[in-house]
């Protein structure tokens, strides 16, 4: 029978080495760039927002995503009530504040000017 079979072929086929440690290694690689590169960033912004959410008081004057510099008047667990000139108000959902700003910014934006 082995005429129809030629010799070489009937011999068992060398065994492959299959992908260890070294084989793992580029994607892992990859995987921790991605993660020190995109993940854990986003997740400290996300943190440090809620910090800032948290510590949100009346008197805070703020800036919305929107860019509007107010100074809060009231605020409850979803929404604060901005007072962006003098006795004008507004409402906006408490994740749409985007910074603190320091003391002082609201009042020297909003002096009156001299006539």
């Amino acid at each position: 029978m082995s005429f129809f079979i030629s010799d070489a072929m009937a011999q068992a086929a060398p065994a492959t080495s299959q992908p260890g440690f070294e084989g793992m290694l580029f994607p892992l690689g990859i995987l921790v760039f991605f993660y020190f590169l995109f993940i854990r960033p986003q997740s400290k912004r996300n943190k440090e927002q809620k910090q800032m959410l948290a510590a949100l008081n009346k008197g805070a004057e703020v800036v919305t995503t929107g860019g509007i510099l107010g100074k809060v008047a009231e605020l409850d667990d979803n929404f604060v009530k901005l007072e962006v000139a003098e006795n004008s108000f507004i409402q906006v959902q408490r994740h749409a504040i985007a910074n603190m700003m320091p003391k002082g910014t609201y009042k020297t934006l909003n002096k009156k000017p001299k006539v």
